[in-house]
């Protein structure tokens, strides 16, 4: 699942969304709020990867895709900085998130502890068994994270101030996955 919300984010960052604004902030500020407003083109790239999902059920994608809106409208920011240098800019931002590389990891905790709970009536590991409980502590899950995330913000072509080059480390942190160690 880390690897499917890091997807959504790379694919939204790379459509070219509508990040403009006559401030690096601005358009700091614009692409948060695409994730916070569900824009179209959010819901539309998560829908394919979870739809593309192969491990998971219907009934799981559904429940998958309301963790990750409620990520997403839940998310909370404040710009601390804006450092420019003719037309780029790096915006220092601290963003809040919901923990759910935390669950993640009670999740995968227990199943090592608790095996035994995931297995069929055959006595065979069942993968759906132990996805429907890490599904379930990812949408109980209230604890929340701080990061900062250091955006580039670069004008394009027409003088616009555009987000640029989020790294794998800033799109685990709007997910709330991101591990320091890792």
């Amino acid at each position: 699942m880390k690897k499917i919300l890091l997807i959504v984010l790379t694919l939204f960052c790379l459509s070219g969304c509508s990040c403009s604004k006559s401030t690096a902030q601005g358009a700091v500020e614009a692409f948060l709020d695409e994730y916070r407003n569900l824009s179209a083109s959010v819901i539309g790239d998560m829908d394919d990867v979870v739809d593309s999902e192969e491990n998971l059920n219907d009934e799981q994608k559904d429940k998958y895709r309301d963790i990750l809106r409620k990520q997403y409208t839940d998310l909370t920011y404040e710009v601390i900085s804006e450092d420019y240098n003719d037309d780029t800019a790096l915006v220092e931002t601290k963003i809040t998130v919901y923990d759910l590389g935390k669950a993640q990891e009670n999740a995968s905790k227990y199943l090592n502890e608790h095996s035994e709970e995931f297995y069929d009536e055959s006595n065979n590991y069942d993968l759906s068994k132990f996805l429907d409980y890490k599904l379930d502590l990812m949408q109980k899950n209230t604890d929340t994270i701080t990061y900062t995330i250091n955006f580039n913000v670069e004008k394009n072509e027409d003088g616009i101030w555009q987000v640029s080059d989020v790294s794998q480390s800033d799109l685990e942190k709007i997910h709330g996955i991101y591990k320091e160690n890792e």
